[in-house]
Order: structure tokens, then sequence, then C-alpha cells
């Protein structure tokens, strides 16, 4: 569907070609609509030598199990983002250390998930009961018998046989830059 009204003061658009590409603009200001984006973030908990496992009561993939995730609200920092997700979701408390993987997936709404390593702090798995049905922390053996997504497969062989550290957290930058989520090698 094309954008037909300006979102920053409601004018009509047009498409006009913005940079080399034709993109839908506003007739009165100089509103871009750059494109349509979603944001997603997934947590990489280990404890003992096990992953941090939910199993979704909604679709997308219901009754498959997945690591705990979810989308960026517009005014969160996504390593705040996948924190919330992993206590609403399971009740774990984690914090994160680094990114893990990224996955980039253009479609109509292009898709970012970025996953991240995260260090078990407390709690034990409880699932919320709205999102996921089911919580725990699983060894490569017991998700051999499990539903697990594929993607998700994919991520447990980055966090349990990955062969790099990933970016990892820097909170304390050579320049303060308040408001930033920042990550490094």
């Amino acid at each position: 569907m094309e954008v037909q009204f300006c979102s920053a003061c409601g004018q009509p658009m047009e498409t006009r070609e913005v940079d080399g590409t034709p993109r839908r603009a506003c007739t009165a200001c100089s509103f871009v609509h750059w494109g349509n984006y979603s944001i997603g973030v997934g947590a990489l908990v280990e404890r003992d030598g096990k992953l941090l496992l939910v199993r979704r009561a909604q679709e997308p993939g219901r009754g498959y199990w997945t690591n705990p995730g979810g989308y960026a609200e517009q005014l969160e920092q996504l390593h705040d983002t996948v924190q919330r997700e992993v206590l609403e979701e399971t009740g774990i408390e984690a914090v994160v250390t680094g990114v893990a993987a990224l996955r980039d997936q253009p479609r109509q709404i292009h898709n970012l998930y970025v996953a991240f390593s995260m260090a078990y702090l407390g709690g034990e798995p409880t699932p919320d009961d709205v999102e996921v049905d089911a919580a725990g922390f699983f060894s490569l053996a017991e998700m051999e018998t499990m539903n697990v997504a594929p993607f998700t497969r994919w991520l447990v062989d980055v966090a349990l046989n990955g062969r790099s550290e990933g970016l990892k957290r820097d909170d304390q930058p050579v320049v303060p830059l308040d408001g930033y989520g920042l990550f490094r090698i």
C-alpha cells in the first residue's frame, strides 16, 4: 500500500526521485517516506551450558520453540528491548553482553533482527501464558526432540558454537554519547 498523506503535516504525498530512487514525498513540507521497517530482537541466554527457549503460544510460530524476543518500541534502545522481552516472557533477569548475530530480511516490511548474547542474572523460567506457554533452559541433546524453529536452530549454533566474541557493549565510549546503544569489537 502506498503512503497517501504526510505523517508530519497531513498534506498529500507524491512520488518523486530522491537520491536516485522513486520515493513518496510530501507536497508541502520536507518529509520523505523512506520505507517500512521493523526491528526485532532476540535473546541468547545461557545458564550451565543450556540455552533459554520459549514455546510460542501465538502466531507466528505457534507451537515452535524459539529464543525469547520481540520488537523494539519507537523510543527504546535495543539492548533495553531484549532485556524487557526476556523478563516479560520468562521472568528471567539477564543483561546484554554483546551482539551475537544479525538477520536482514528485505520484504514488504524490511525486517532487521538483532540477536544478543546475554548473561543470566537470576530467576526461574516462568512463561507469561500470553505470548509463550512454556519456558526453560535446554541442552542441545534436549532440543533434538523438541519442535525448535529453524532460525532458532541457527541461533543456537551461533550461541553454543560461535568462533567470535561478537560485538561487545561499549559502556564507556571515548566520547560520551548519551542516548546511544554502542557496541564494538
